[in-house]
């Protein structure tokens, strides 16, 4: 769907249409930005944003609290829509799904007319725009649907697929985020071309395992199926960031930051986690991850930031190697101890911190919105 959350607000209230409006908390409540209006992105705001940033971006924003109740209601509605078509439905999130509507049950011959009917479909009955791609795998689908919002359709043909991807922009790929479209920028790949030069090896050796899925990608291949009984087992949230931090009160403050991503994932799909993993990555690529498990499920801000924060006070943060300078460092000269300032101990850089909670209650899988059909 288009900006969902925010279209479904503006269809509602219609002294919202045509103004900047994001769907989230406050500033006030150090919340982060759930979705943001057409009217909104044209500041630079976007989902995930800290709201104190977006409201920085754009003094007359507004703002209205999330209501997933009628988000789910209207998911509901479109789900309805798309078995119309197919059976064949993977739900990604409230507003994306894959369809493969290769064998349709309107024995439709192109997917692109599928698309159409569903769209139409879709606005008919729910007054809300859609954007479609089709293609012959589920990542040109993504790459299609939205290179035409909003309310836009795309075909890729299979003949046409490799054009594609070589024009297009790194950060434009599904899968690559902003941390790594810099570092692909540093070594000089900023379009599908430059990526498609790099032999596997040494995408692996840059990008560790991710370097198997760029190096596909970058030739439109994708083999995974559209899986309709796919269980979901786990939510959560993760940022990488553009500096490494290196101050213990900003990583706690931004931990509280995903945590509320987290919080408002679990409300979409109306569930909580008995176990919580924190996962984090230092500067220099080692990564680490810790787990509790607790009693019942949780699933409110304060509980996941509570054990979010727990589990990263049990982790030691002292750079080791500096520490054993300084165990060289210090000199007795009679009653005097030196020791060099340099060599005082200080915290490892973090480039990445996430927050996932799993051992989920019943998963609500079946609200989805944004299309991405393709034929298999």
């Amino acid at each position: 769907m288009d900006a969902f959350y925010a279209s479904v607000e503006q269809r509602d209230n219609p002294s919202l249409r045509g103004k900047a409006l994001v769907v989230g908390a406050t500033p006030n409540q150090r919340g982060v930005v759930a979705a943001a209006s057409y009217e909104a992105r044209k500041f630079g705001i976007h989902s995930a944003m800290p709201s104190r940033i977006a409201i920085a971006k754009c003094p007359h924003l507004i703002f209205t609290r999330p209501r997933f109740e009628v988000y789910r209601e209207v998911s509901a509605q479109i789900h309805a829509i798309f078995e119309r078509y197919t059976n064949l439905v993977e739900p990604v999130a409230l507003d994306e799904a894959y369809l493969d509507v290769t064998e349709n049950k309107l024995g439709l011959p192109y997917a692109s007319t599928v698309a159409r009917h569903i769209r139409a479909d879709i606005f008919r009955e729910t007054n809300l725009t859609a954007s479609a791609g089709v293609s012959v795998n589920k990542f040109l689908a993504k790459m299609a649907s939205g290179a035409n919002k909003p309310n836009g359709l795309t075909v890729i043909l299979p003949e046409d697929a490799e054009t594609f991807v070589e024009q297009l922009p790194i950060e434009k790929f599904h899968g690559i985020g902003e941390v790594t479209a810099t570092k692909m920028h540093s070594l000089g790949i900023r379009t599908g071309t430059d990526l498609k030069q790099l032999k596997l090896a040494k995408l692996i050796h840059h990008f560790g395992k991710a370097g198997h899925y760029y190096y596909k990608i970058a030739r439109g291949q994708d083999d995974r199926a559209v899986e309709p009984n796919r269980i979901r087992k786990s939510i959560g949230a993760e940022t990488s960031f553009a500096k490494d931090l290196s101050d213990r009160t900003q990583m706690l403050l931004e931990l509280e930051q995903i945590a509320q991503t987290v919080k408002q994932r679990l409300e979409q799909h109306q569930t909580g986690g008995r176990t919580l993993t924190l996962k984090v990555k230092f500067s220099d690529y080692q990564q680490i991850t810790r787990s509790k498990t607790m009693l019942s499920s949780i699933k409110e801000l304060s509980a996941i930031a509570y054990v979010a924060k727990e589990l990263f006070e049990g982790i030691e943060l002292s750079d080791v190697s500096r520490q054993a300078l300084r165990v060289r460092g210090f000199a007795i000269d009679g009653n005097r101890q030196d020791c060099d300032p340099l060599t005082a101990p200080r915290l490892r850089s973090i480039r990445l911190l996430g927050i996932s909670l799993s051992n989920l209650d019943n998963v609500q899988t079946s609200q989805a919105i944004q299309l991405a059909l393709f034929e298999s």
